[in-house]
């Protein structure tokens, strides 16, 4: 009887180990930031949703001034490149290289430059000018109003 009991226990423990593998492991692979799950997080009191997004659009990127022709600004925090490829054209992509995931960081030369594996993008429509990359950068929408520039 006190092998029945020592391998009940047994089993028991091992289940009960694999329970909570298999719960720490359920979340593995799982983005830590989700900007879609912020949303629902919130109140649903349109009053208090509506004010962030206010804000948001009123703060600029920079001033329209800042982005000098054929060239560009990477904005890191917000993980945005904007380029100016003729004057008063103003595009803006993602600033994340689609090649390792790594953020872009100098724009020169007409081409958006990645500093992890030489990958170069084109300042006028975020294409690919020179790998490892095997996409081009997504587009963002921007406007410029005032002479600021904004995240549409």
């Amino acid at each position: 009887m006190t092998d029945t009991t020592r391998r009940t226990m047994m089993l028991g423990a091992g289940g009960a180990g694999l329970a909570a593998f298999l719960t720490a492991c359920a979340s593995y692979g799982t983005p830590t930031t989700d900007a879609s799950a912020a949303p629902e997080d919130e109140p649903a009191d349109e009053a208090s949703s509506a004010a962030p997004k206010k804000k948001s659009a009123k703060k600029a990127l920079a001033d329209a001034s800042d982005i000098e022709v054929g060239g560009g600004k990477v904005f890191e925090a917000q993980k945005i490149v904007v380029t100016q490829p003729v004057e008063g054209d103003f595009k803006a992509f993602s600033a994340v290289c689609t090649h390792a995931g790594c953020t872009v960081a100098t724009v020169q030369n007409k081409t958006i430059n990645c500093p992890c594996h030489g990958s170069k993008f084109s300042i006028e429509d975020g294409s690919v000018t020179d790998g490892p990359a095997p996409e081009p950068l997504k587009e963002k929408k921007i406007t410029v109003d005032g002479g600021k520039i904004r995240l549409a």
